[in-house]
Formats: structure tokens, C-alpha cells, sequence
């Protein structure tokens, strides 16, 4: 008689027990979903109050200026409405609740596998989309990708790269016409520009690009006219770059391929070769641009 033998694997080792901390989450979470819809479901959104407040929002010249994004992308620039917006209309809108949840961090591929959501507990409208975010930075103009290893890079890189699929999320399960009336309400507000002349917000726009070392020449450039021929459009574009390399979106080398020179910076003529001094500190609403390496902002 003849016997088998049976190889017996040995399951993959598996914690003991569940946290208590993991467990009180778990059941925490269970609640709260279960919460939510009960409080949609009873108090339901009030859509004219809800328009209200976005209208009077979106006159705000301080959200404005964080509502809109810009980079470039070839030969061309791509704009559009920013993740503050969506988050800001998402929680006037009411009973919609969004996030970015990281499922699995491989250090070994270098890669964490993310999903990024929005759900309207209202209507039980959910959006969700799951993507792979390599821990690498792209690196400039024939360079290759700087592999990340940092805990804090690659944190920064994910929630960059989240935010992008967040927004998406919430505008899908927001009202087009309700999502479509703010970004026009927040142009309005840019191009009124505080009430303040077309040639200062100008001025103060240009003055403010010296923090990041780019001469009025590059803007004009940019433009495709010289400064004295800039409208309303223009210095509401010039904004939205300003915020983009503010909250360090794009970098300065990606807005403008070619870098400052001292002669660009001080204003250096050929004629006489006598550099002008940078001008004085401008007191416009422009923000005070941080320090390179000082910390992201969201």
C-alpha cells in the first residue's frame, strides 16, 4: 500500500491580533458612514442657500486668487479650476465628502497604490479612482526621474499627485451648472482685481515675479505683447501663474525655459551699460512668494 505525501504549507504569518487603536477606527468609520447618510437623508441640502453662499464666496478676492491653476504643458498652457475650489464648493454644496487614502506603499517597486473618492451622501452619487503613483520626481530638460526615498518626498509626491485625481472626484459628483457658475464668478472677481487701475496691478504683478527671479522680458515673452498692451485677461492669467509657482505646482524652469540674467533682473541697457536699482517694495495685494525649500503648501 502505497502512501502520499502531503506537503503542508505554512500560511503567510499574519498579525495576532487587531490593534486596539485599528479596531476602535474600524468601528469609528462603520458609524460614521452610517451617520452620514441618516443626517443626508433627514436634512436634506438647501439648494437655494447653498447657491447664496457660493455666489457671495466666490466675490472673495483672497479665494480667487487660490481658485484656478496653470502649467505648461508643450508648447501650450493648461488651466483650469484648482483643488481648493472643489474642495471650498464641495463643502457649500453639503453632504459630500471627499478623500485621498493611501491603500499600499511599495518601498521595494518604489510605488504606492492610492485611491482618491467623492461621494455624495445625499444621493449616493460615489466617484472613485484608484492609481499608482511612482515615488519619482521628474527630473528638468534631459534629465532623468529622481527616484524618491525620503518618507517626506514621498509623501509630498503622493499627496501632489492625489489632489489632481481629488478634484476630478468632486467636480464629477457636483452640479455642472453649480460648478460652472463659480469658476465664472472667481474670473469676475480676478478681473476686477480689487478695484484697484489696470497699470498698478500691472506694475505690482510684474514687480512680484522678481522673487522668482523672472524679468518683465520673460512675461512679455510669455504674452506675446509687451506690458504697456497687457488687459484685464492678461494680469488674471498672470495671477493664476503667480499662484501656480507660488504653491510650487510648476516650477520657475517649466513656466519660463529660459532663466534670468543680471541684465534682465536690474533692467541693464545697451546703450549706456548703466544697471538701473531693483525697484522699491511693492505694497500690492500680490502675496509674499516663500523661500525655496521652505515647505509646500496646499
Amino acid at each position: 500500500m502505497s502512501h502520499q505525501s502531503i506537503e503542508r504549507v505554512s500560511p503567510i504569518a499574519a498579525p495576532a491580533r487587531v490593534g486596539q487603536g485599528t479596531a476602535v477606527e474600524q468601528s469609528r468609520a462603520a458609524a460614521e458612514v452610517l451617520a452620514a447618510v441618516q443626517v443626508a437623508q433627514q436634512c436634506p441640502r438647501n439648494t437655494t442657500a447653498a447657491i447664496a453662499e457660493m455666489r457671495e464666496v466666490c466675490r472673495n478676492e483672497t479665494l480667487a486668487k487660490r481658485a484656478f491653476f496653470a502649467y505648461p504643458k508643450g508648447k501650450s498652457t493648461v488651466s483650469g479650476p484648482s483643488v481648493f475650489l472643489a474642495r471650498e464648493l464641495a463643502r457649500i454644496w453639503g453632504h459630500v465628502h471627499h478623500g485621498l487614502i493611501e491603500m499600499r506603499r511599495d518601498d521595494v517597486y518604489g510605488e504606492s497604490e492610492m485611491q482618491a473618492f467623492a461621494w455624495d451622501v445625499q444621493n449616493n452619487n460615489r466617484v472613485s479612482t484608484t492609481f499608482i503613483v511612482p515615488h519619482k520626481r521628474d527630473g528638468k530638460k534631459n534629465e532623468a526621474a529622481e527616484q524618491l526615498t525620503q518618507l517626506r518626498d514621498i509623501y509630498e509626491n503622493n499627496a501632489n499627485n492625489g489632489a489632481r485625481r481629488v478634484r476630478q472626484a468632486i467636480f464629477s459628483v457636483l452640479p455642472g451648472w453649480f460648478v460652472d457658475e463659480a469658476v465664472d464668478l472667481c474670473q469676475q472677481t480676478l478681473s476686477r482685481g480689487g478695484g484697484k487701475p489696470l497699470p498698478q496691478r500691472i506694475a505690482d504683478g510684474v514687480k512680484a515675479f522678481e522673487q522668482f527671479r523672472v524679468s518683465p522680458r520673460q512675461l512679455e515673452d510669455r504674452f506675446g505683447r509687451p506690458t504697456a498692451e497687457w488687459t484685464e485677461h492678461d494680469v488674471t492669467e498672470l495671477g493664476i501663474l503667480y499662484q501656480s509657482l507660488y504653491k510650487r505646482e510648476i516650477t520657475v524652469d517649466e513656466a519660463f525655459p529660459r532663466r534670468v540674467d543680471e541684465a534682465d533682473l536690474y533692467g541693464q541697457h545697451e546703450d549706456d551699460g548703466t544697471p538701473e536699482p531693483p525697484p522699491a517694495e511693492t505694497t500690492g495685494e500680490w502675496p509674499a512668494a516663500r523661500e525655496p525649500g521652505s515647505g509646500a503648501t496646499s
